[in-house]
Formats: C-alpha cells, structure tokens, sequence
C-alpha cells in the first residue's frame, strides 16, 4: 500500500510539474474606481493609477494592523476592496513592510481625516508605477526577483523610484500559491 501511495504521489507531482499552472488573478473584491488590473504576470509592465481614497495605519503588514483597518471600514461602513496596500522601506538589504492602507472604492466614499490616533484616511494623487505582478507566495524569495526585475527595468529607463509599495490582492482563505501580489516602484511626478 505504501509503494502504491508513493507511486501515485510521485506520478502526481511530476504531472504537475509538466503542466505548470498559468498564472491568473482570482477576484475577491472590487477594485477601487479606475484601477487597472493585476498583471502581466512575471514581467515588468508601467501602471498609471488614478486619485484615490485610503485608510492608512502605520506598522507594516502585520495581523494587527490588518483588524485595525478591518474594525475602521466596518465601523464607517465602508465596503472591502482589494487590492491591501503595503508602503515599503529598505532597512539591511530587505523590503521592510512599514505601513497598510485599506482602499476606498473611490473618492466620494467616507471623508479623509483622522479616525482616533492609529489611522489616517487620505486621498492619494494619481501615480505612475512600475509593477512586477506573480502568483505565489510574498515570501524573500518572490519578493527579490521581483525588485531585481524592477531595478533593472528602472535602471534601463533611466529612473528612481520615489517609493516601493507591495499590493496584495487575496485573502487568508486563498492558497498562498494562488494569491496575486504586485510590487510597484512608484515613479516621481514628472
């Protein structure tokens, strides 16, 4: 029984391996008003975004600050969008998560100011970006290859970016090797 278990997971994974999944953003939420769509998948591809509204709560991608958010649009009755937004810093050669915003579905939804002392709702003006779109993990390994292919690009064109931001496009319910994240080098204002 063993033999054939091992047998059939053997024979599973190289099937997998044979066929390996295309890359395809799963929908969990609206995006906000005018917003592209994630993608191309695993290259670099120029994005502009248009004004929009976010509550925002320093501390990075972790779990609290996430239900902060969560309890800020619940309370105000603001529906779910996706994609999370993540403003990044490099600190010793790696991209440090150091703020999370909830986006609004668009400007005329809720009223920018200061909700308690955590959390800040702002209109950001509209952007250019580069952005490196996968479907996986949001682990160093993703993350790397994706800023290499960023740098490299921006070196090409001959830009610097202003900031980076990781934008995260699933829930904790999606399989981490299905979930779509875009890292954007967020372009200066020409």
């Amino acid at each position: 029984m063993k033999k054939l278990f091992a047998f059939m997971l053997l024979t599973s994974c190289a099937i997998n391996a044979q066929n390996p999944v295309t890359p395809s953003y799963s929908s969990e939420a609206p995006l906000p008003k005018g917003w592209p769509q994630p993608g191309p998948f695993n290259q670099v591809a120029e994005k502009s975004y248009p004004k929009y509204r976010a509550a925002i709560t320093q501390g990075g991608g972790n779990t609290m600050s996430f239900w902060r958010l969560f309890g800020h649009i619940k309370k105000k009755d603001i529906p779910m969008t996706a994609p999370v937004e993540m403003a990044l810093e490099e600190k010793d050669d790696k991209m440090k998560r150091a703020s999370m915003a909830f986006l609004y579905q668009n400007t005329e939804v809720g009223t920018t100011g200061a909700d308690g002392s955590k959390i800040a709702v702002e209109d950001i003006k509209p952007e250019k970006v580069l952005s490196y779109t996968w479907m996986g993990d949001d682990n160093d390994t993703n993350m790397k290859k994706a800023k290499a292919a960023l740098e490299a690009s921006l070196k090409e064109r001959k830009l610097a970016p202003k900031s980076f931001r990781l934008l995260g496009y699933n829930g904790p319910g999606t399989p981490k090797t299905k979930r779509t994240y875009e890292l954007q080098a967020i372009l200066e204002n020409k």
